[in-house]
């Protein structure tokens, strides 16, 4: 039996992809999107020529009108919050914007589901942004990339909470009232703390979506910037591997309700940003990529990594996309696109 999703943010790069899906697999679906990023309208576009309009539910609403999320959100028996203010470098120019799509739409999203009175299951976006800088753990330089001392799986879920930048703060205060939700009105959440997402129908720009923006760039001949020495690491995950998780999460709710996770690439699914990164692009495009370098920028982590084993152990969840295959698959992806860039 199909169940009626709400997914928030349904016609940005995640959502979108959700979305597809989810149509495809004949579930109930309501988009509820403001269409303010760049990429919502294209991507509404590609989802209504491949299902038809009237396959899904549009609402073209915001987070913070409470009112029309609790109306809209009445009949939904799982609740995907994935909009958000999605840029660091956002928050700090307007922290109280930030605070009220992230924070006060959280609290927004979480009335819904309470006020829903169906119980319905809620999955929380969350980031790894919510551990901060880790200053307490050591990172070391070894050959082209900066690593971990002594975390060889990553930073686990029990790494201390310390939020920075306005942004880390309300995607914080959100992961929390989610998961305290859970606790308090015996809702059905789970917070899901997301690495670095990629894949197609992502827009990327320079302050985030940082693997698309520089495939983007490569592509069309932008200038490209890297901030800090491009040696920083991050563990990259595919898409249609963060979803797999989504489905594995709500299918398994009973187990992982009032929890969170990390879903990320893990250690086996790393890059540095650009000692490494750069060769594997100048490699598909076939030719060298200009570059210039300037400072770190505050907060930027050397390195981050998530642990991922809590994930498998409880819900059977892991990556299948490697690195090389998923940026391939974009870079293709948006060769083929270049027009909607």
């Amino acid at each position: 039996m199909s169940k009626h999703y709400f997914v928030t943010g349904g016609a940005g790069f995640i959502g979108s992809n959700y979305v597809h899906r989810l149509l495809k697999r004949g579930e109930k679906v309501t988009v509820y999107d403001n269409l303010s990023r760049a990429g919502a309208p294209r991507n509404l576009k590609w989802l209504q020529e491949t299902f038809g309009r009237d396959a899904f539910e549009l609402v073209s609403g915001d987070i913070r009108d409470a009112s029309l999320l609790t109306a809209s959100a009445r009949t939904a028996d799982v609740i995907v919050h994935l909009a958000g203010q999605v840029a660091v470098t956002t928050s700090v120019v307007h922290p109280r914007e930030d605070f009220e799509i992230n924070a006060l739409g959280t609290f927004n999203v979480l009335e819904a589901a309470r006020l829903n009175g169906r119980n319905p299951i809620v999955l929380y976006s969350s980031t790894n942004k919510v551990y901060g800088g880790m200053d307490d753990v050591k990172v070391v330089q070894r050959g082209s990339r900066w690593e971990y001392e002594s975390l060889p799986n990553g930073c686990p879920e029990d790494q201390p909470l310390d939020f920075h930048s306005p942004y880390g703060c309300s995607k914080g205060a959100g992961d929390q009232y989610v998961r305290d939700y859970h606790r308090i009105y015996g809702l059905p959440t789970v917070v899901l703390r997301q690495s670095c997402i990629y894949g197609p129908r992502q827009f990327g720009i320079e302050d985030q979506g940082w693997v698309a923006w520089f495939v983007i760039a490569a592509v069309t001949g932008r200038p490209l910037s890297i901030f800090g020495d491009g040696k920083q690491v991050r563990d990259l995950l595919h898409v249609y591997d963060l979803l797999d998780g989504y489905d594995l999460a709500i299918q398994n709710i009973d187990r992982v309700q009032g929890d969170v996770f990390n879903l990320g690439g893990g250690p086996q699914n790393t890059l540095s940003v650009w000692t490494e990164f750069g060769p594997l692009l100048e490699k598909m495009l076939g030719k060298p990529i200009p570059v210039t370098f300037g400072d770190w920028r505050p907060g930027d982590q050397k390195v981050f990594v998530a642990d991922i084993r809590k994930a498998h152990e409880t819900f059977g969840w892991r990556p299948n996309y490697d690195v090389e295959k998923g940026i391939r698959q974009l870079f293709d992806w948006v060769n083929a696109n270049k027009d909607l860039f």
